[in-house]
């Protein structure tokens, strides 16, 4: 696949502070790409250098074929980039039209077009019916909307996402991610960034986690489970009483008075077995749940659990 954004080597210092230290990513045509790490990583960093907004002190990043290098200076964002902040950049006395109208002509649309992008804009957000009222009076979920459609109307090639999600009911949140896929179908590569890592291992095709700085970690799902925790799933059992010596004497990871706990490599061929095991033994299974390796697991691996704010 051909790719439209390339990060390399990127290095940059804020006084002591080495936001990035290294970090790399690439972005295919069509692609979705989660970007992910800990408060503090370098991810908003990374998205303002790509955006133009940070010199980088150390690096290149390669936009739709265009370089630009370590400490070269732009004025504005590049054409063929859309971004949308997670800070609603919207002004709550217009209305969703008059704001529509506003970021359009700020992204240089021009008068002929103007109105049917206004028009595809309300129609694309669901918010036509909307369109003549204020937008302080909006929901959380209209305002995410309305903010993403003012980043996008100039219908860019790439498409910086900042948690564009946050905050908003699941109805909301599905339509946001509808609205995306829409513009993916159509053409556009799209980097996001989230910390709802659920949705980010249901809807991204390749992830890249940083961390102080660095690349640590890149792949699809499954390419990254096998490089940290594995793909074994968890067994959970829990019985109508404690374990007795016949079943402590079986494979189980962990006992925990009547629940029981172990890994296992093929569901279809180790349930049948396992549950056989602890039947023969005596025990009735009251309860039993399987879970799979998640990205958050893997994310809690890579990153730790210490606490950044």
């Amino acid at each position: 696949m051909s790719s439209v954004l390339a990060v390399k080597n990127a290095y940059k210092r804020f006084g002591e502070t080495r936001a990035l230290d290294g970090a790399e990513l690439t972005l295919h045509e069509g692609e979705w790409l989660a970007l992910l790490g800990p408060n503090g990583a370098g991810k908003t960093t990374l998205v303002r250098a790509i955006a133009g907004r940070v010199r980088l002190g150390r690096g290149q990043i390669t936009l739709l074929g265009a370089t630009r290098t370590a400490g070269a200076r732009t004025r504005t964002t590049p054409r063929d980039l859309g971004v949308v902040p997670q800070d609603l950049a919207l002004y709550p006395q217009l209305t969703a039209q008059e704001n529509i109208e506003v970021f359009a002509r700020l992204h240089g649309i021009r008068r002929p077009h103007l109105k049917p992008r206004v028009h595809w804009a309300l129609d694309w957000t669901g918010l036509t019916k909307r369109a003549g009222e204020r937008v302080k009076g909006f929901s959380g979920g209209m305002k995410r909307r309305l903010n993403i459609a003012a980043g996008v109307l100039h219908r860019p090639r790439v498409i910086l996402l900042d948690e564009p999600t946050v905050g908003v009911d699941p109805q909301s949140r599905q339509r946001i991610w509808e609205m995306l896929e829409q513009l993916r179908q159509e053409g556009a590569s799209l980097l996001l960034t989230t910390h709802q890592l659920d949705e980010a291992q249901q809807i991204c095709e390749r992830i890249v986690i940083i961390d102080h700085g660095k690349t640590i970690a890149a792949g699809t799902f499954d390419e990254l489970l096998r490089q940290t925790i594995g793909t074994k799933r968890r067994l959970t059992l829990r019985l109508d009483h404690p374990a007795t010596p016949e079943i402590r004497d079986l494979e189980i990871e962990t006992r925990d008075g009547d629940v029981l706990r172990c890994s296992i490599d093929e569901p279809a061929a180790d349930i049948p077995r396992i549950l056989a095991a602890v039947q023969n033994a005596g025990a009735v299974i009251n309860d039993l749940h399987l879970e799979a390796p998640t990205l958050q697991a893997v994310f809690i691996h890579l990153t730790g659990r210490e606490l950044r704010e």
